[in-house]
């Protein structure tokens, strides 16, 4: 029996920081630490990895389907050569028609891609965590609209694959607001926010927390719009009766914003 796997919420930092000159990925140190020790936080290493991004969603739950996904360079203002970076993880087609069969066991709307590539929501992390790119990857798409209960559902459906050798990542930031007005104050306070719900908290007062997260202190100055903060759902929803804990947390992250990573179970 191969031994359950957590499920993760990560914070992946701006555009394609792993991949640029060592002096521009300074600033990006602490988080680099946090993502180089995830593989030694496993029981066993993965048969593949599932990530949930902040940077792909659909009008339902797609399932990336490619057996060599592109890449997809979602950003801008960044030197030519990050528009040529590569993370040539192979894709896992049968391990996307489970996940597809487990989103319809479970009532949800949901489809095959077999065009998508990976978003700089994962590689930003598995350049760091894996960057020998061999551990099988396939994303799995947010939900326009954002609905709390939904991604929680989604977590849910797809948990059994913890017990198949497969990790699941929620890939997105605490903080994600790039006009803020006072980042240190407001993301501090989310981020106490964040910890109370998920480490405190036992686990039914902590998704009911998380589906009523907009009532958070300054919740909509650290989320304008959710698209970064959705994949903690599903992450939670993946590993929902299991303890929390905080992996990576930084105080100064660009000098003045207060981010955490967070794992569940193991």
């Amino acid at each position: 029996m191969t031994a359950r796997l957590p499920t993760f919420y990560l914070c992946h930092g701006g555009g394609p920081w792993p991949y640029m000159h060592q002096a521009d990925r300074r600033r990006f140190e602490a988080l680099a630490k946090s993502l180089e020790q995830i593989p030694a936080q496993l029981p066993v290493k993965p048969h593949a990895i599932l990530v949930v991004s902040g940077h792909w969603e659909e009008t339902d739950f797609a399932v990336m389907a490619s057996p060599a996904p592109p890449m997809v360079y979602d950003y801008s203002g960044f030197p030519d050569y990050l528009y040529h970076i590569r993370y040539d993880a192979p894709g896992v087609p049968h391990l996307a028609r489970r996940a597809q069969s487990l989103l319809e066991a479970a009532g949800l709307p949901t489809h095959l891609d077999a065009q998508r590539g990976f978003d700089h929501g994962t590689y930003s992390l598995l350049a760091v965590a894996y960057p020998e790119a061999r551990v099988p990857v396939l994303q799995v798409s947010l939900q326009e609209g954002y609905d709390p209960a939904a991604h929680l559902q989604l977590g849910r459906a797809l948990a059994p694959l913890r017990d198949e050798g497969i990790l699941i990542i929620g890939s997105g930031m605490s903080y994600h607001n790039f006009h803020p007005v006072s980042p240190r104050e407001d993301s501090a306070q989310f981020d106490s926010w964040l910890r109370q719900t998920l480490v405190d908290s036992p686990p039914p007062q902590r998704s009911q927390r998380l589906l009523e997260w907009a009532h958070a202190p300054a919740a909509r100055a650290a989320h304008p719009r959710e698209d970064h903060l959705i994949p903690l759902h599903a992450a939670v929803g993946a590993a929902e009766e299991d303890r929390a804990q905080i992996v990576y947390r930084q105080d100064d992250y660009l000098g003045c914003i207060t981010l955490s990573s967070f794992r569940f179970g193991g």
